[in-house]
């Protein structure tokens, strides 16, 4: 029997086009959808590996929110989608936030076939490429990191990070949004690694851990005798990281003075340390993160609008590691093998009882709660295994989501339950399949099928 051709789902509004588009795929089988409830149920029927999307679509002809929608649609239900976005509406603004929101390209109209088919090619080799990194991933049970040294196996933050090596080879300024502890400097960090100025570099403040009356020579330096106190000329963190990157973590925090200042910068390039009356250039890129809401801020006076922009261009949000299935358990086993081998070699893993409590905790404090534990927990741990007593956690089982389509409810029931009995089997795939009721070489499959790891 010959192989079925992959499915491209095109969505388009105007039918001559759709027309125009259906035959020009000789290697693909070409779905059309006009609308966003018909591209969302080809979506569900069809589970295309690639995407072309119209952002103008009804009841929005005319501009791009129907097309957004779909976007964001698309990467809820199914986020190793690859989206091409073809668009005349504003290209530039158009191209920046549909790549933010998960679109692999950008594409502007008016559309020429061969170009666009070259993309659509394009994506979808690059679909397989990371459909098979994953099984050998799983097949080889390496540990999942990304971004070189980010541990996740969960869809949501493996977006994220795609999102960030994406953007990292352009000059963009980039704004991490996310809560306390859910990993903010290390995803600059990656961003950084990831560019061009990756051998200059990464520079970072925390500007809430600064009083006010000291941040801004922080950032922008002082010279000789400028305040009481200067004994010697001084580089602020800007000027320290020409020709890398500067990270702002809580960039809420600087105050409205100040954001005056750093905006001017933005603008010219250029900088003043305070008492002197020279002009240094100074070629940075700027990534920001902050846990507070700046468009808020920005209602109430409190954060300057125009410098929101500038800092702005790029906004990722982080999820929370409550949002990130299974990544607890991941995370928790690599923060236990890192340091029972500086504090206590005697511990050499988690208990049943503890890997049940991780999993089932809802990590109100993210990351940095779980690493706080963990730390505390094999410090304190008298055998070899940490229970969930020492981690001050008690056993829960807790569920977290919500599906948008019964089979993508079983698969995610399916991946819960394995991932559930993993943790309390840590990882023993004789007892995990006999928790669960099956066969090892069902097991074996589900793993297979579901991108999980042992």
């Amino acid at each position: 029997m010959a192989e079925k051709n992959p499915v491209l789902l095109i969505i388009e509004d105007d039918e001559g086009l759709q027309a125009q588009l259906k035959w020009a795929y000789d290697d693909f089988e070409v779905v059309i959808a006009g609308d966003r409830e018909s591209a969302l149920a080809a979506l569900r029927q069809y589970e295309p590996a690639v995407v072309t999307l119209d952002l103008g679509l009804p009841p929005d002809p005319d501009g791009t929110s129907e097309g957004f929608a779909v976007l964001d649609a698309i990467m809820a239900i199914k986020p190793d989608t690859k989206i091409v976005v073809a668009s005349g509406h504003g290209a530039r603004e158009s191209a920046l936030q549909a790549i933010e929101r998960g679109a692999y390209d950008f594409y502007q109209k008016p559309v020429d076939i061969d170009a666009l088919g070259l993309i659509v090619r394009r994506a979808y080799n690059l679909h397989q490429i990371e459909a098979e990194n994953r099984r050998l991933t799983v097949k080889a049970g390496e540990d999942s990191t990304v971004l070189g040294r980010l541990i996740t196996d969960a869809p949501e933050m493996v977006q994220v990070a795609r999102t960030i090596e994406r953007v990292a080879k352009t000059s963009v300024s980039v704004m991490l949004l996310g809560a306390s502890g859910t990993g903010k400097e290390l995803l600059a960090q990656g961003l950084h690694d990831s560019s061009d100025r990756k051998d200059g570099p990464f520079i970072a403040i925390n500007c809430a851990a600064i009083p006010e009356n000291l941040l801004e020579s922080e950032l922008f330096g002082h010279e000789k005798g400028a305040f009481t106190g200067a004994v010697k000329t001084t580089e602020g963190k800007i000027e320290s990281a020409n020709g890398g990157t500067l990270f702002l973590d809580e960039v809420g925090d600087i105050p409205l003075p100040l954001q005056v200042k750093l905006l001017r910068f933005l603008q010219e390039r250029t900088i003043e340390r305070i008492g002197g009356r020279k002009e240094i250039a100074v070629d940075t890129r700027i990534v920001c993160a902050t846990h507070q809401n700046l468009e808020a801020m920005i209602t109430e006076g409190g954060f300057r609008e125009d410098l929101y922009y500038r800092l702005a261009e790029i906004v990722v949000k982080i999820p929370t590691l409550a949002e990130r299935p299974g990544d607890a358990t991941l995370l928790a086993k690599a923060f236990l093998k890192r340091f029972s081998n500086e504090m206590n070699p005697a511990v050499t893993g988690f208990a049943a009882d503890a890997l049940a409590a991780i999993d089932g905790h809802a990590w109100p404090g993210n990351v940095r709660e779980l690493e706080n534990r963990v730390k505390r927990a094999v410090i304190m741990a008298d055998g070899k295994l940490v229970s969930a007593g020492d981690l001050d956690l008690q056993e829960s089982g807790e569920g977290r989501d919500d599906v948008l389509n019964i089979k993508a409810a079983r698969e995610e029931a399916d991946r819960r339950v394995i991932r559930h009995a993993l943790a309390r089997s840590e990882g023993n795939i004789s007892s995990t399949a006999k928790m669960l009721g099956i066969s090892r070489p069902t097991l074996y499959d589900l793993l297979k099928q579901y991108d999980l790891q042992a």
